[in-house]
């Protein structure tokens, strides 16, 4: 294969596919014989995209309704899609899932049969209430297992244990316990358990952008962005891997599926950096490190944003705009390392004439950016709703893509976008369901507070300390689970520990989102780096650690905006901010150097470690400190010089 054919859109080979089924669960889709089961899955998925793209313009209808019947046709296709077990057959449907199926969707029609019912019994619940109620809770734990692995249900079962049997616990810890049936009609009949916030955020906003994205897909968006990275990186030293952080981060963003995200656009990137020299190990981490950060990378971030949005009651544009500037000095951080090692390895870019021009990707596939702008646009101007902007985007991504034969869709690509755009909602929406019953019994327990409380103590009212459990309990936490259930649980249960500290709340959830995100690239458990091993034949952990190193800027920068909030453009002048955009960079690229020991030449230990902690003095807003960092970069300047005249001299004097 040359270097021209690898620009081509790529084709997950059989290996690659099993690679991403070992690491990301909701990819395990059964592949059914026959024709009238796909059909009858097809039409369901089709189904629930069109009454999303109905009620985003109409209208939705009662909220219990509308959440219950988003949740029921997610349950439906879980149990008709996914296997029960990896080894389970996957051609056919067993008479189980059939009954699981029927019995997901009674959970909706008794909704909107009794409803009426339902709320004037306001709370006290009858035997319907309690039956359906428990069949919804047990579907939904064996959905989560099914897509998301046993961490999920393992943890919404140990809280539902807590819920029943709190009181016998002592301490700060114990509450007056609760019955199941109480528990149940909780979780069921109000906008607090199941069917509270997160499910709700899925059943508006999440399934819509997560079904722009599909449409996006289908016109070609994913080829633009490869394409046109290839443009304007692949010629530079290193020239691969920058494509990789490049394509990887706009894509990461719209679709925030991080493993997916590695196998995809790594089944391309990450032979050609192979091919120009990098190591194998260093190949994976970078993919894995730029897929990952896509989800803090406005304008979607991967739907993450949205849901803040939602707990915080904030607008959505203040939220985006904090994160633009942490997000890309984490990309700035992964490219100052990759740029400074193929410097010091030599390495070379790919040749131009094997590399499509700017002007040509533009010219062929540029008009698709007409819908980001068009989006950017409607949620930060026009003053409609997230959900309407949503609606209008799909229908301009449509007309746009007619502008040209390349990225025009038929009536097949749309019936398939509307499919997609349903199976990749799936675990998102099946995740938020589950958190529901963690954050439902955290909720009626106070769980989230005595938390919360507990990390402030175990910090003894330092704010680094708390700082330092709360990094560690969000890496922990999202090792096992996918990255929004991650957020949601830590932002009920962590992010308010922080704020009891005098931390503005979008400064706390932007904290423990970072990190809850991160922990795919934390070993041990460092799925999103152990899938790029899988493609690049690297060692795992090698590859898990390099991925911590390229994304060092991610473990630092949320300390850096915790201790100055003119990182997040929050309760700043334009002068103050400029004077942090230029601070901020300065420290991201010395931790670079230092991360990678390079700059014009080798840097000593010492040196690394002067400069690692010249970073540091930029996390706090100080002039004393800011000028100390100058000093330390000048002084590292001056020693490289030096050094580097040394060299100068003695090469002199040896070819003498």
């Amino acid at each position: 294969m040359t270097e021209k054919q690898t620009i081509d859109e790529p084709k997950l080979s059989p290996e690659e596919q099993e690679i991403l089924e070992k690491y990301d669960a909701e990819s395990r889709f059964r592949t059914f014989s026959g024709k009238k089961l796909p059909l009858l899955v097809s039409l369901l998925a089709i189904g629930l995209s069109l009454y999303h793209l109905y009620t985003s313009y109409f209208g939705t209808p009662l909220t219990l309704q509308h959440r219950s019947l988003h949740v029921a046709v997610i349950l439906a296709l879980v149990f008709f899609l996914y296997p029960p077990f990896k080894k389970a057959n996957r051609k056919s449907v067993p008479l189980y899932d059939w009954l699981c199926v029927l019995l997901a969707l009674s959970t909706t029609i008794y909704f909107f049969v009794d409803y009426a019912g339902i709320v004037h019994r306001g709370g006290i619940p009858n035997t319907y209430d309690l039956l359906f109620g428990v069949i919804l809770v047990i579907l939904i734990l064996e959905a989560a297992r099914r897509v998301t692995g046993w961490a999920l249900p393992l943890l919404a079962v140990l809280f539902f244990i807590y819920g029943l049997f709190g009181r016998e616990l002592s301490g700060i810890w114990r509450h007056r316990g609760y019955g199941w049936d109480e528990l149940i009609n909780f979780m069921y009949v109000t906008t607090e358990g199941v069917y509270g916030t997160a499910i709700g955020v899925s059943a508006t906003y999440i399934f819509l952008f997560i079904l722009f994205g599909a449409f996006l897909s289908k016109s070609g968006m994913g080829q633009f962005f490869n394409d046109m990275a290839l443009a304007i990186a692949g010629q530079t030293k290193g020239g691969p891997a920058k494509v990789s952080v490049i394509a990887s981060g706009f894509l990461g963003s719209i679709n925030g599926a991080a493993i997916a995200n590695v196998v995809t656009t790594g089944s391309f990137t990450i032979p050609l950096m192979k091919k120009i020299g990098y190591h194998r190990n260093f190949a994976g981490a970078v993919e894995a490190a730029a897929s990952v950060g896509g989800q803090i990378l406005p304008p979607i971030m991967g739907a993450a944003a949205f849901i803040m949005a939602e707990i915080l009651g904030i607008p959505y544009s203040q939220i985006a705009l904090a994160a633009l500037l942490p997000a890309l000095l984490f990309y700035l951080a992964i490219i100052v390392q990759i740029h400074l090692r193929a410097t010091k390895l030599g390495l070379k870019g790919i040749s131009k004439e094997n590399l499509p021009q700017v002007m040509d990707v533009l010219k062929e596939r540029g008009h698709l950016l007409i819908p980001l702008f068009f989006l950017l646009y409607m949620l930060f101007f026009s003053g409609r709703t997230i959900i309407y902007s949503a609606f209008l985007t799909i229908i301009v991504t449509v007309f746009v893509a007619m502008f040209r034969k390349t990225t025009r869709m038929t009536i097949r690509d749309l019936l398939d976008a509307l499919e997609q755009g349903a199976r990749n909602a799936i675990g998102v929406a099946v995740a938020c369901a589950c958190v529901g019953i963690i954050v439902g019994v955290a909720t009626m327990t106070g769980f989230g507070l005595k938390l919360a409380n507990g990390i402030v103590m175990l910090g003894g009212e330092s704010l680094f300390l708390t700082l330092f459990f709360t990094m560690i309990a969000c890496i922990i936490l999202g090792m096992g689970l996918p990255s929004i259930p991650t957020y949601i649980i830590t932002a009920t249960m962590a992010a308010p520990a922080l704020v009891t500290l005098g931390i503005e709340p979008l400064v706390a959830h932007l904290f423990v989102f970072y990190f809850g995100l991160f922990a795919n690239i934390t070993p041990p458990v460092a799925l999103a780096a152990f899938a790029a091993a899988g493609i690049s034949g690297g060692d795992q952990m090698k590859t898990g650690f390099i991925s911590m190193k390229l994304a060092i800027a991610g473990f630092i920068v949320p300390y850096m905006f915790v201790y100055n909030e003119a990182l997040l453009l929050l309760n700043t002048t334009f002068i103050e901010g400029a004077l942090v955009v230029v601070t901020s960079i300065t420290g991201v690229v010395m931790l670079g150097a230092a991360a990678e020991g390079y700059l014009f030449t080798k840097i000593p230990l010492f040196l690394r470690i002067l400069l690692f902690g010249g970073a540091l003095l930029f996390m706090n807003p100080n002039l004393v400190q800011d000028l100390m960092g100058f000093a330390i970069i000048g002084f590292v300047l001056l020693y490289q010089w030096w050094r580097g005249k040394k060299q100068a001299v003695a090469s002199e004097t040896v070819s003498l």
